[in-house]
Parts: C-alpha cells; structure tokens; sequence
C-alpha cells in the first residue's frame, strides 16, 4: 500500500458493525429508531423549557443546554452511519473523519462540562439555599454555558490540530462505525507521542476535573441532606438531584466502559457495543430521566403538547380547506 499525507488521502472506510444483509437491515431499523427518539425526547425538553416560563431557571436552563449538546453529540455519528448501511457504502473522506471527531470531542466535552455546571447548580440550591438567587444569577450562567462552549471547541481543536499533521496509508480502514480519534491514531504511519500527551492532557482537563468537581458537589450535597432531621425533608432535598445523578452515572458509566474496552483490548464487537450504549442510549433516556422524575417537566410537555395539538388540527383544516378552494 501507498502512503500519503493528509492531502493524498481519498477516503477512510469505516467497517461498521457487520457485513451480513439481513443484520445491516435490522442494524438500520434500530438505529434509526433510537435516533428519532433521541432527536423527538430532547427537543421537546428544549422547547417545554423556552416555552414555560416556570421553567426559566438555572437548572432548566443547563439542562436545555445537555440536550442541545445531545442532539449534536448523537448526530455526528449516526446519521451517516445510517447512510453508510443504507448505500452499502463505507467510505468517509478525509476531511469528513477530521469534522466528525471534532465535533464529537466537543459535544462530548460540552457534556461534561455541563454536567459540572448542573451539580454546582445543585450544591448551591442544597447548600446554600439562602445565597442562591444572587449566586446563580441569569449572567452568572450564561457565562457558564458559554465558557462550557468555547473550552469544549479549545479542546477539541487542540486535539484535531495535531491530526493534521500525520500521514496515513491510503483507503486506510477503521474498524469503527466512526471517526473515533484514538482508532485513526492506531493507523497512522508517524510518530503520535504529541498526540498521546495532548489526548491525555485534554482528558484530565475536561473530563478527569469535571468529575472531580461533581464528586466533591455532591460529598457536600449528601452531607448536607443527612444533617436533615426530618425523612421529609431528606427525600424532598435529594429527590431535586436524583435526575441529575442518574445522568451522570449513566454518561461517565459508559464512558468508562467505552475507555476500558479499547485499553483492555476487548474484541471490536464488544468495544462497538459499548461505544454505541455510550454515544446512543445514553442521550436517549436522558430525556425520560428528566421527564418521568420531575413533575414540572412533566407538566411543562403536557402543556406543550396540548399547544401543539390544536395547531396541528387547525393546520390541517386550513390545508383541507385550501384544496377544496
């Protein structure tokens, strides 16, 4: 084989999940499900959230945000994974792989940082009740969603940078259904310790700190629900971060999992599994934990809904009526 730098290069193929028709049918019908239902579960929240006034909080406003990042964080991959199945067509170009795991680095990273953001919203509402509303002012976090934002593309472009530098073979496979960044770094023909050092570096910057930040959140949080004399006042107090906990384990879960699969060198199949619960499953329920947890959300979508309804109903009779016109 040939080698090339990154301007020779045609294309990757991705090798996906499998070769056999009938499971690439199957593969596709499943896929596309989950995608819709991620797609439908977090835009809804997004727009409850903007459309109730209730809602207009500082948690909410975080938790907007998480979907917007699930939304993006799912569709760098899936929808031309769905592509690939359907044309029985495996290639991605260079410059395709390079803006999918640059935006998968920042979405993911975004997750993390958000995250951060809602538990230190949680242990201010739990531990310092009292100072939350001066604290947690509307300034106070959309500066916080918006350094989220610009750290998570700082991250992500100091990782993709060092990319560009490498050179590959041509037509190089990965054994991925993605342009996942330590896969293409296995391939290439150069020297990738600068790679290493700044892929290791920007995983304790933005994930390793993160959860740092989240664990001590909630030390504190548990510390003060346990000083709670009544049971009431227990439940009430953790039930406002039980959603937000749940979320967590699941996302930095599957992000282990996704992590000790590829260090424990796991067959593909497993480490494919595992990549899929972490980047599909994940932002799928996070949608329900919220929802099916939290009766103001609950109320907040079916107020919606109940909007929608109507217009859809009257659009309908307004299109019946111009067709008989």
């Amino acid at each position: 084989m040939e080698t090339g730098n990154q301007t020779g290069i045609t294309n990757f193929l991705l090798l996906g999940f499998t070769e056999d028709p009938d499971l690439q049918s199957l593969l596709f019908g499943l896929l596309l499900s989950m995608y819709l239902v991620t797609i439908t579960g977090n835009l809804l929240i997004i727009l409850a959230i903007t459309s109730d006034s209730h809602l207009h909080t500082p948690m909410y406003f975080f938790l907007s945000n998480l979907s917007f990042a699930d939304i993006g964080f799912t569709s760098t991959t899936i929808p031309k994974t769905l592509v690939n199945i359907q044309t029985q067509d495996k290639g991605i170009t260079f410059a395709g792989c390079i803006t999918q795991m640059f935006f998968f680095i920042v979405f993911g990273c975004l997750d993390n940082l958000l995250l951060t953001a809602m538990a230190y919203d949680r242990f201010v509402a739990i531990c310092h009740p009292l100072h939350y509303v001066v604290l947690m002012t509307p300034r106070f976090c959309g500066l916080m969603a918006l350094g989220s934002w610009m750290i998570s593309v700082m991250g992500s472009l100091s990782e993709i940078l060092t990319v560009l530098r490498l050179s590959f073979f041509t037509n190089t496979k990965i054994p991925h259904f993605f342009c996942d960044l330590p896969e293409v770094l296995k391939l290439t023909c150069s020297d990738t310790l600068i790679n290493n050092i700044m892929v290791y570096s920007v995983t304790i910057v933005l994930a390793a700190f993160p959860l740092t930040g989240i664990l001590f959140s909630y030390s504190q949080i548990f510390s003060s629900i346990l000083r709670i004399s009544s049971a009431g006042g227990k439940y009430k107090a953790f039930s406002t971060c039980a959603s937000h906990l749940l979320v967590v384990s699941l996302f930095y879960g599957t992000g282990l999992g996704v992590y000790l699969s590829s260090v424990a060198t796991l067959p593909s199949k497993m480490s494919l599994i595992a990549s899929v619960v972490y980047t599909m499953v994940t932002p799928m329920l996070n949608p329900f934990i919220y929802s099916l947890r939290n009766r103001d959300m609950k109320g907040a979508l079916g107020r919606l809904l109940s909007k929608m309804v109507p217009l859809r109903e009257q659009t309908m009779a307004e299109f019946m009526s111009g067709n008989v016109h």
